[in-house]
């Protein structure tokens, strides 16, 4: 049901059911006529339309656009001139049906409490429509930024795909001369690391063990192009497959790892893997390689992280905001160590 047709249902069921509740206050006393019947009727159509105006006026000068003390002043003036509309609207309707009692109806004392009932009616109106309205356009701007995220996302991961693929086919070249054998099982390997990087696209998180196996293709199809030059080390406890990780991270984590650290030494080095269960029930995965931290090493650039590193950053603030962190650091002299720390299955985007 679209925002126009809610609207009108609430409308006619909220008066209709005004009328209703004090046709039912009056049976209670005395048996109800056609009357009475049309006149509380009519003054729920009076209530129908009068609400409806404000609303156009709402709309037309923009009102919730105003300042809060200049919303509620208006507001409030608003009220209080409907209050009066609609107790002189009581006066014709019950003058109309012939139950009007100019004795009584008259008196000052009827007259403001007509119009403080009035008031109050349509109190409760304006706040069931602000409320619904704030609420409303909160969750519009919840999905706006969502798909704004959802956009950033994409771009994100559309850029690994390039980069990545690139890599990778450098290091089945470098084979295809040197040792045909290893280089169709690097082929192979390679075909499932590509499979997976089109299934990236589709997915914002994947099962870890899918992660894992893929960054142990990728590893393989390194080792196959370093030789001995690359040792790779994995410490994962069984916990760690219970948790789902943003695609091509771990990847990518790796891939930066090879490149400015293993590719830049002489003797090669050393990459290992650690992934386990947190006290926070969070996935702890840290990347351990050799190499030292520059002020323009592992990507990194003078005015900030470079491409690998900051894709990382951005995505894990967009899945999952502050509940994620991302930290790279000098371990001794000979090693750089990146952590990954990821919640369980808690992501901002829906």
């Amino acid at each position: 049901m679209n925002r126009k047709r809610l609207y009108w249902v609430l409308q006619i069921l909220g008066w209709s059911g005004y009328a209703l509740i004090n046709l039912f206050l009056v049976s209670l006393d005395r048996r109800i006529t056609l009357i009475q019947i049309g006149a509380y009727v009519s003054l729920a159509l009076f209530f129908l339309v009068s609400t409806h105006g404000l609303r156009l006026v709402f709309k037309k000068y923009d009102w919730f656009n105003l300042g809060f003390p200049n919303l509620l002043a208006r507001t409030l003036l608003a009220l209080v001139i409907l209050g009066v509309l609609n107790t002189g609207a009581q006066f014709i309707i019950n003058w109309i049906f012939g139950t009007l009692n100019p004795e009584t109806d008259f008196r000052w004392i009827v007259v403001s409490g007509n119009i403080f009932v009035s008031f109050i009616y349509y109190l409760l109106w304006v706040m069931v429509y602000f409320l619904y309205h704030f609420l409303d356009n909160y969750n519009q701007s919840l999905k706006y930024q969502a798909k704004i995220n959802e956009i950033q996302l994409n771009h994100l991961k559309s850029q690994l795909n390039p980069h990545f693929i690139f890599n990778a086919l450098n290091s089945v070249r470098a084979l295809v001369d040197e040792d045909p054998g290893k280089a169709k099982l690097a082929i192979t390997q390679l075909s499932n690391i590509l499979r997976f990087s089109l299934m990236m696209d589709r997915k914002r998180t994947i099962d870890f063990e899918s992660e894992i196996n893929t960054v142990k293709d990728y590893l393989n199809l390194e080792t196959i192009r370093f030789e001995e030059r690359l040792k790779v080390k994995y410490d994962i406890e069984p916990s760690a497959f219970d948790f789902k990780i943003p695609p091509m991270m771990l990847q990518t984590i790796v891939e930066n790892a090879i490149k400015h650290g293993i590719s830049n030494r002489v003797k090669g080095g050393l990459i290992e893997i650690k992934c386990r269960e947190g006290l926070a029930d969070d996935l702890i995965v840290q990347v351990k390689n050799s190499g030292q931290l520059r002020n323009n090493a592992f990507g990194r650039k003078r005015d900030g992280e470079g491409h690998g590193i900051s894709n990382t950053i951005q995505r894990l603030k967009l899945i999952y905001g502050e509940k994620a962190s991302f930290k790279i650091y000098n371990s001794g002299n000979d090693f750089v160590i990146t952590e990954l720390k990821i919640p369980k299955q808690n992501l901002t985007l829906g």
